[in-house]
């Protein structure tokens, strides 16, 4: 009878370790699509702004894991064990915003290599928040500055965003939303970039 109860718990502890080994394993990128909509405001014919540098991006400790970390009711989360980044959280956030900034300034980013006293945009951004509820929102919230360097009229400036995109229901839905908020941040920060690489004076977002 021991013997018994004995292969039955062994079998039991295969069945689970079977069950977890085929459990699928979903990989998200904040990088959207290359045929996605361009979605830049940019006129046609605007004169390309100088190359900016953008800096590391800072996430919050809570959400800055390689699961995806949900809201679940009021005051809970849920770390997603099945639903996971490709690459760490403040990496998936620097190269999508700077892809889409590359689309909005008509420019390049060419963080890491030497800027030979030419003007250059230097960009930094510190998420305060980054909130995901499935089925309802996807928010991003932080404080970003922009520095002319070596340009005929250097100038900075420093402002904060909230961007809370609604999204429906599953994780590819909660995705996309925050690949639309870091695109419409990413807007946010062009727009002062743009004026500053060409001699003007901006101001930060109203709101």
């Amino acid at each position: 009878m021991i013997r018994l109860a004995v292969r039955l718990l062994g079998a039991g502890g295969l069945l689970a370790l079977a069950a977890c080994a085929s459990a699928p394993l979903h990989y998200y990128t904040l990088m959207a699509p290359a045929d996605a909509p361009a979605g830049s405001s940019v006129p046609d014919g605007a004169a390309a702004s100088p190359p900016f540098e953008l800096l590391p991006v800072s996430v919050p400790t809570q959400v800055d894991q390689p699961q995806l970390v949900v809201r679940e009711g009021g005051q809970g989360v849920a770390l997603l064990g099945g639903e996971r980044w490709i690459a760490p959280l403040g990496d998936e956030v620097r190269g999508a915003l700077s892809a889409d900034l590359a689309r909005e300034l008509r420019s390049q980013d060419i963080s890491g290599l030497p800027a030979h006293d030419t003007p250059l945009l230097r960009i930094k951004l510190d998420l305060r928040r980054f909130d995901s509820q499935p089925g309802s929102y996807a928010l991003i919230e932080g404080t970003w500055s922009v520095r002319l360097l070596h340009g005929a009229h250097p100038g900075a400036l420093a402002c904060s965003s909230r961007i809370s995109v609604p999204v429906g229901p599953g994780y590819p839905a909660l995705v996309q939303g925050h690949q639309q908020a870091i695109a419409r941040l990413a807007g946010q920060i062009a727009a002062a970039a743009r004026l500053l690489g060409h001699g003007g004076t901006p101001a930060c977002p109203a709101g």
